[in-house]
């Protein structure tokens, strides 16, 4: 992606693992974990870091929650903690799985419960430690993402010096 000030952004996103069949029908019955690291493909994570970090493009798929498959679609040396209400986690997770992965409120609740909050508490809420930065109130939180972006430019400013200028329109 390209921001209006010619800088490059990357969005990297931890895909699932490739699900077998077993676990897509697992993952249909709202029994599988996607929260737990197994879930998560590390060796496609190292992959592309390692390619983005000699300024190489990567391909990196996309996850497809109503299939529980990848489609194919088309960083910065900052660990970033979003820290978000759990109520707000919630409620965020019920809107999304039910009007846009097609999902049952009592399945979604269900996931919820047994899967998503113990793995946050076990594998996401601690790493709040290694954060450089913790951006308390979620991604509302305007001064905090204000403050990270004028970070992101000062180090892309170093690597690659550029005239940068605002937008004509």
């Amino acid at each position: 992606m390209r921001c209006w000030c010619s800088c490059s952004w990357i969005l990297l996103v931890v895909s699932s693992q490739i699900l077998t069949k077993e676990q897509q029908e697992l993952a249909a019955r709202n029994e599988y974990n996607f929260d737990h690291p197994d879930a998560f493909d590390f060796d496609l994570l190292v992959s592309v870091l390692r390619k983005l970090k000699k300024g190489k493009s990567v391909k990196v798929p996309v996850y497809d929650f109503t299939t529980h498959s990848r489609r194919k679609d088309w960083l910065l040396d900052m660990k970033v903690f979003v820290d978000t209400d759990s109520d707000i986690r919630l409620v965020r997770r019920l809107k999304r799985d039910i009007t846009e992965r097609g999902r049952d409120i009592v399945g979604v609740i269900k996931q919820y419960n047994k899967f998503v909050k113990p793995a946050f508490e076990q594998y996401i809420e601690p790493t709040v430690q290694l954060a450089d930065i913790v951006v308390p109130r979620g991604g509302e939180n305007s001064v905090a993402l204000d403050l990270i972006v004028q970070h992101v430019h000062s180090q892309l400013e170093k690597v690659s010096p550029v005239q940068r200028s605002a937008p004509s329109w």
